[in-house]
Parts: C-alpha cells; sequence; structure tokens
C-alpha cells in the first residue's frame, strides 16, 4: 500500500478571471458574486481540510484552458467538472517523469 498521503486540488482563480468563470460556468448562480468573497470561503476550505489533517493544493486554473477541457469531454462548466479538472491538472503537474 501506497504511504503517501493524497493530496487534494482546489481550483485557484485570479481576479482578472473571475467575471469570465461567471460566464462560462453552467452553475454561477451558485458562485460567489465576487471574487473577494469567493477567495474568503475558498481559504476556510483550506483550514477545514487542513485541520482534519488532509492536504490539499491550490490549483491555478487557465479558464479557456479549463473552458477547452470541457468541450472536449462533451461535459457543462460547473462544480464537479472543475473539481475533476483541478484534480486532472495536479496529477499531471506531479506525474513522474
Amino acid at each position: 500500500m501506497d504511504n503517501e498521503q493524497q493530496i487534494f486540488g482546489l481550483c485557484w482563480f485570479q481576479p482578472e478571471q473571475w467575471a469570465r468563470l461567471l460566464e462560462i460556468s453552467e452553475d454561477a448562480e451558485q458562485l460567489e458574486d465576487t471574487h473577494e468573497e469567493w477567495k474568503k470561503h475558498a481559504n476556510k476550505a483550506i483550514q477545514d481540510f487542513q485541520s482534519s489533517g488532509k492536504k490539499i493544493q491550490k490549483v491555478k486554473i487557465d479558464l479557456e484552458e479549463l473552458l477547452g477541457w470541457c468541450n472536449e469531454k462533451g461535459i457543462s462548466v460547473n462544480g464537479g467538472a472543475r473539481a475533476e479538472y483541478a484534480a486532472y491538472v495536479l496529477r499531471q503537474r506531479n506525474k513522474k517523469p
């Protein structure tokens, strides 16, 4: 059994991307109105994860790459797709050469 602790990825968005994220997301009404609100909730989620002993890593997201990935898979941009994409990017980043 692998003793490495699983690392969870969290999509990390830049302030200048927020309007575009709301534009492309099927679930925009469930997202915070502003980047500042989102960032506050995201940082709280990170603290909660870490306090429960889990490792979490911010995954900087390029929205156009996310949109292309979703289009390629035939899925909408929503919470599930964003989470799956963050995990995908994290796996790609951590692949052993």
